[in-house]
């Protein structure tokens, strides 16, 4: 999967960055290799769910994919 991140230099110093296709995904980093390594840790965060909540019945399936 690709996902396009917009990278902002924020004005109190370092970067931050957003993640459009997935609203509300964003992170910060004081460097720009800390914020690289925070994107992949914000995508994976925003992407997870908590199985928990989600209510399966006997006929489902959990399919977990890469794209």
């Amino acid at each position: 999967m690709k996902l396009k991140v917009i990278i902002h230099e924020a004005e109190e110093g370092g970067y931050w960055a957003e993640i459009p296709s997935i609203p509300g995904c964003a992170t910060q980093g004081e460097t720009f290799d800390e914020l690289l390594s925070n994107i992949y840790e914000a995508v994976e965060g925003c992407l997870s769910i908590d199985m928990k909540e989600i209510k399966l019945t006997e006929k489902d399936k959990v399919l977990e994919i890469a794209v």
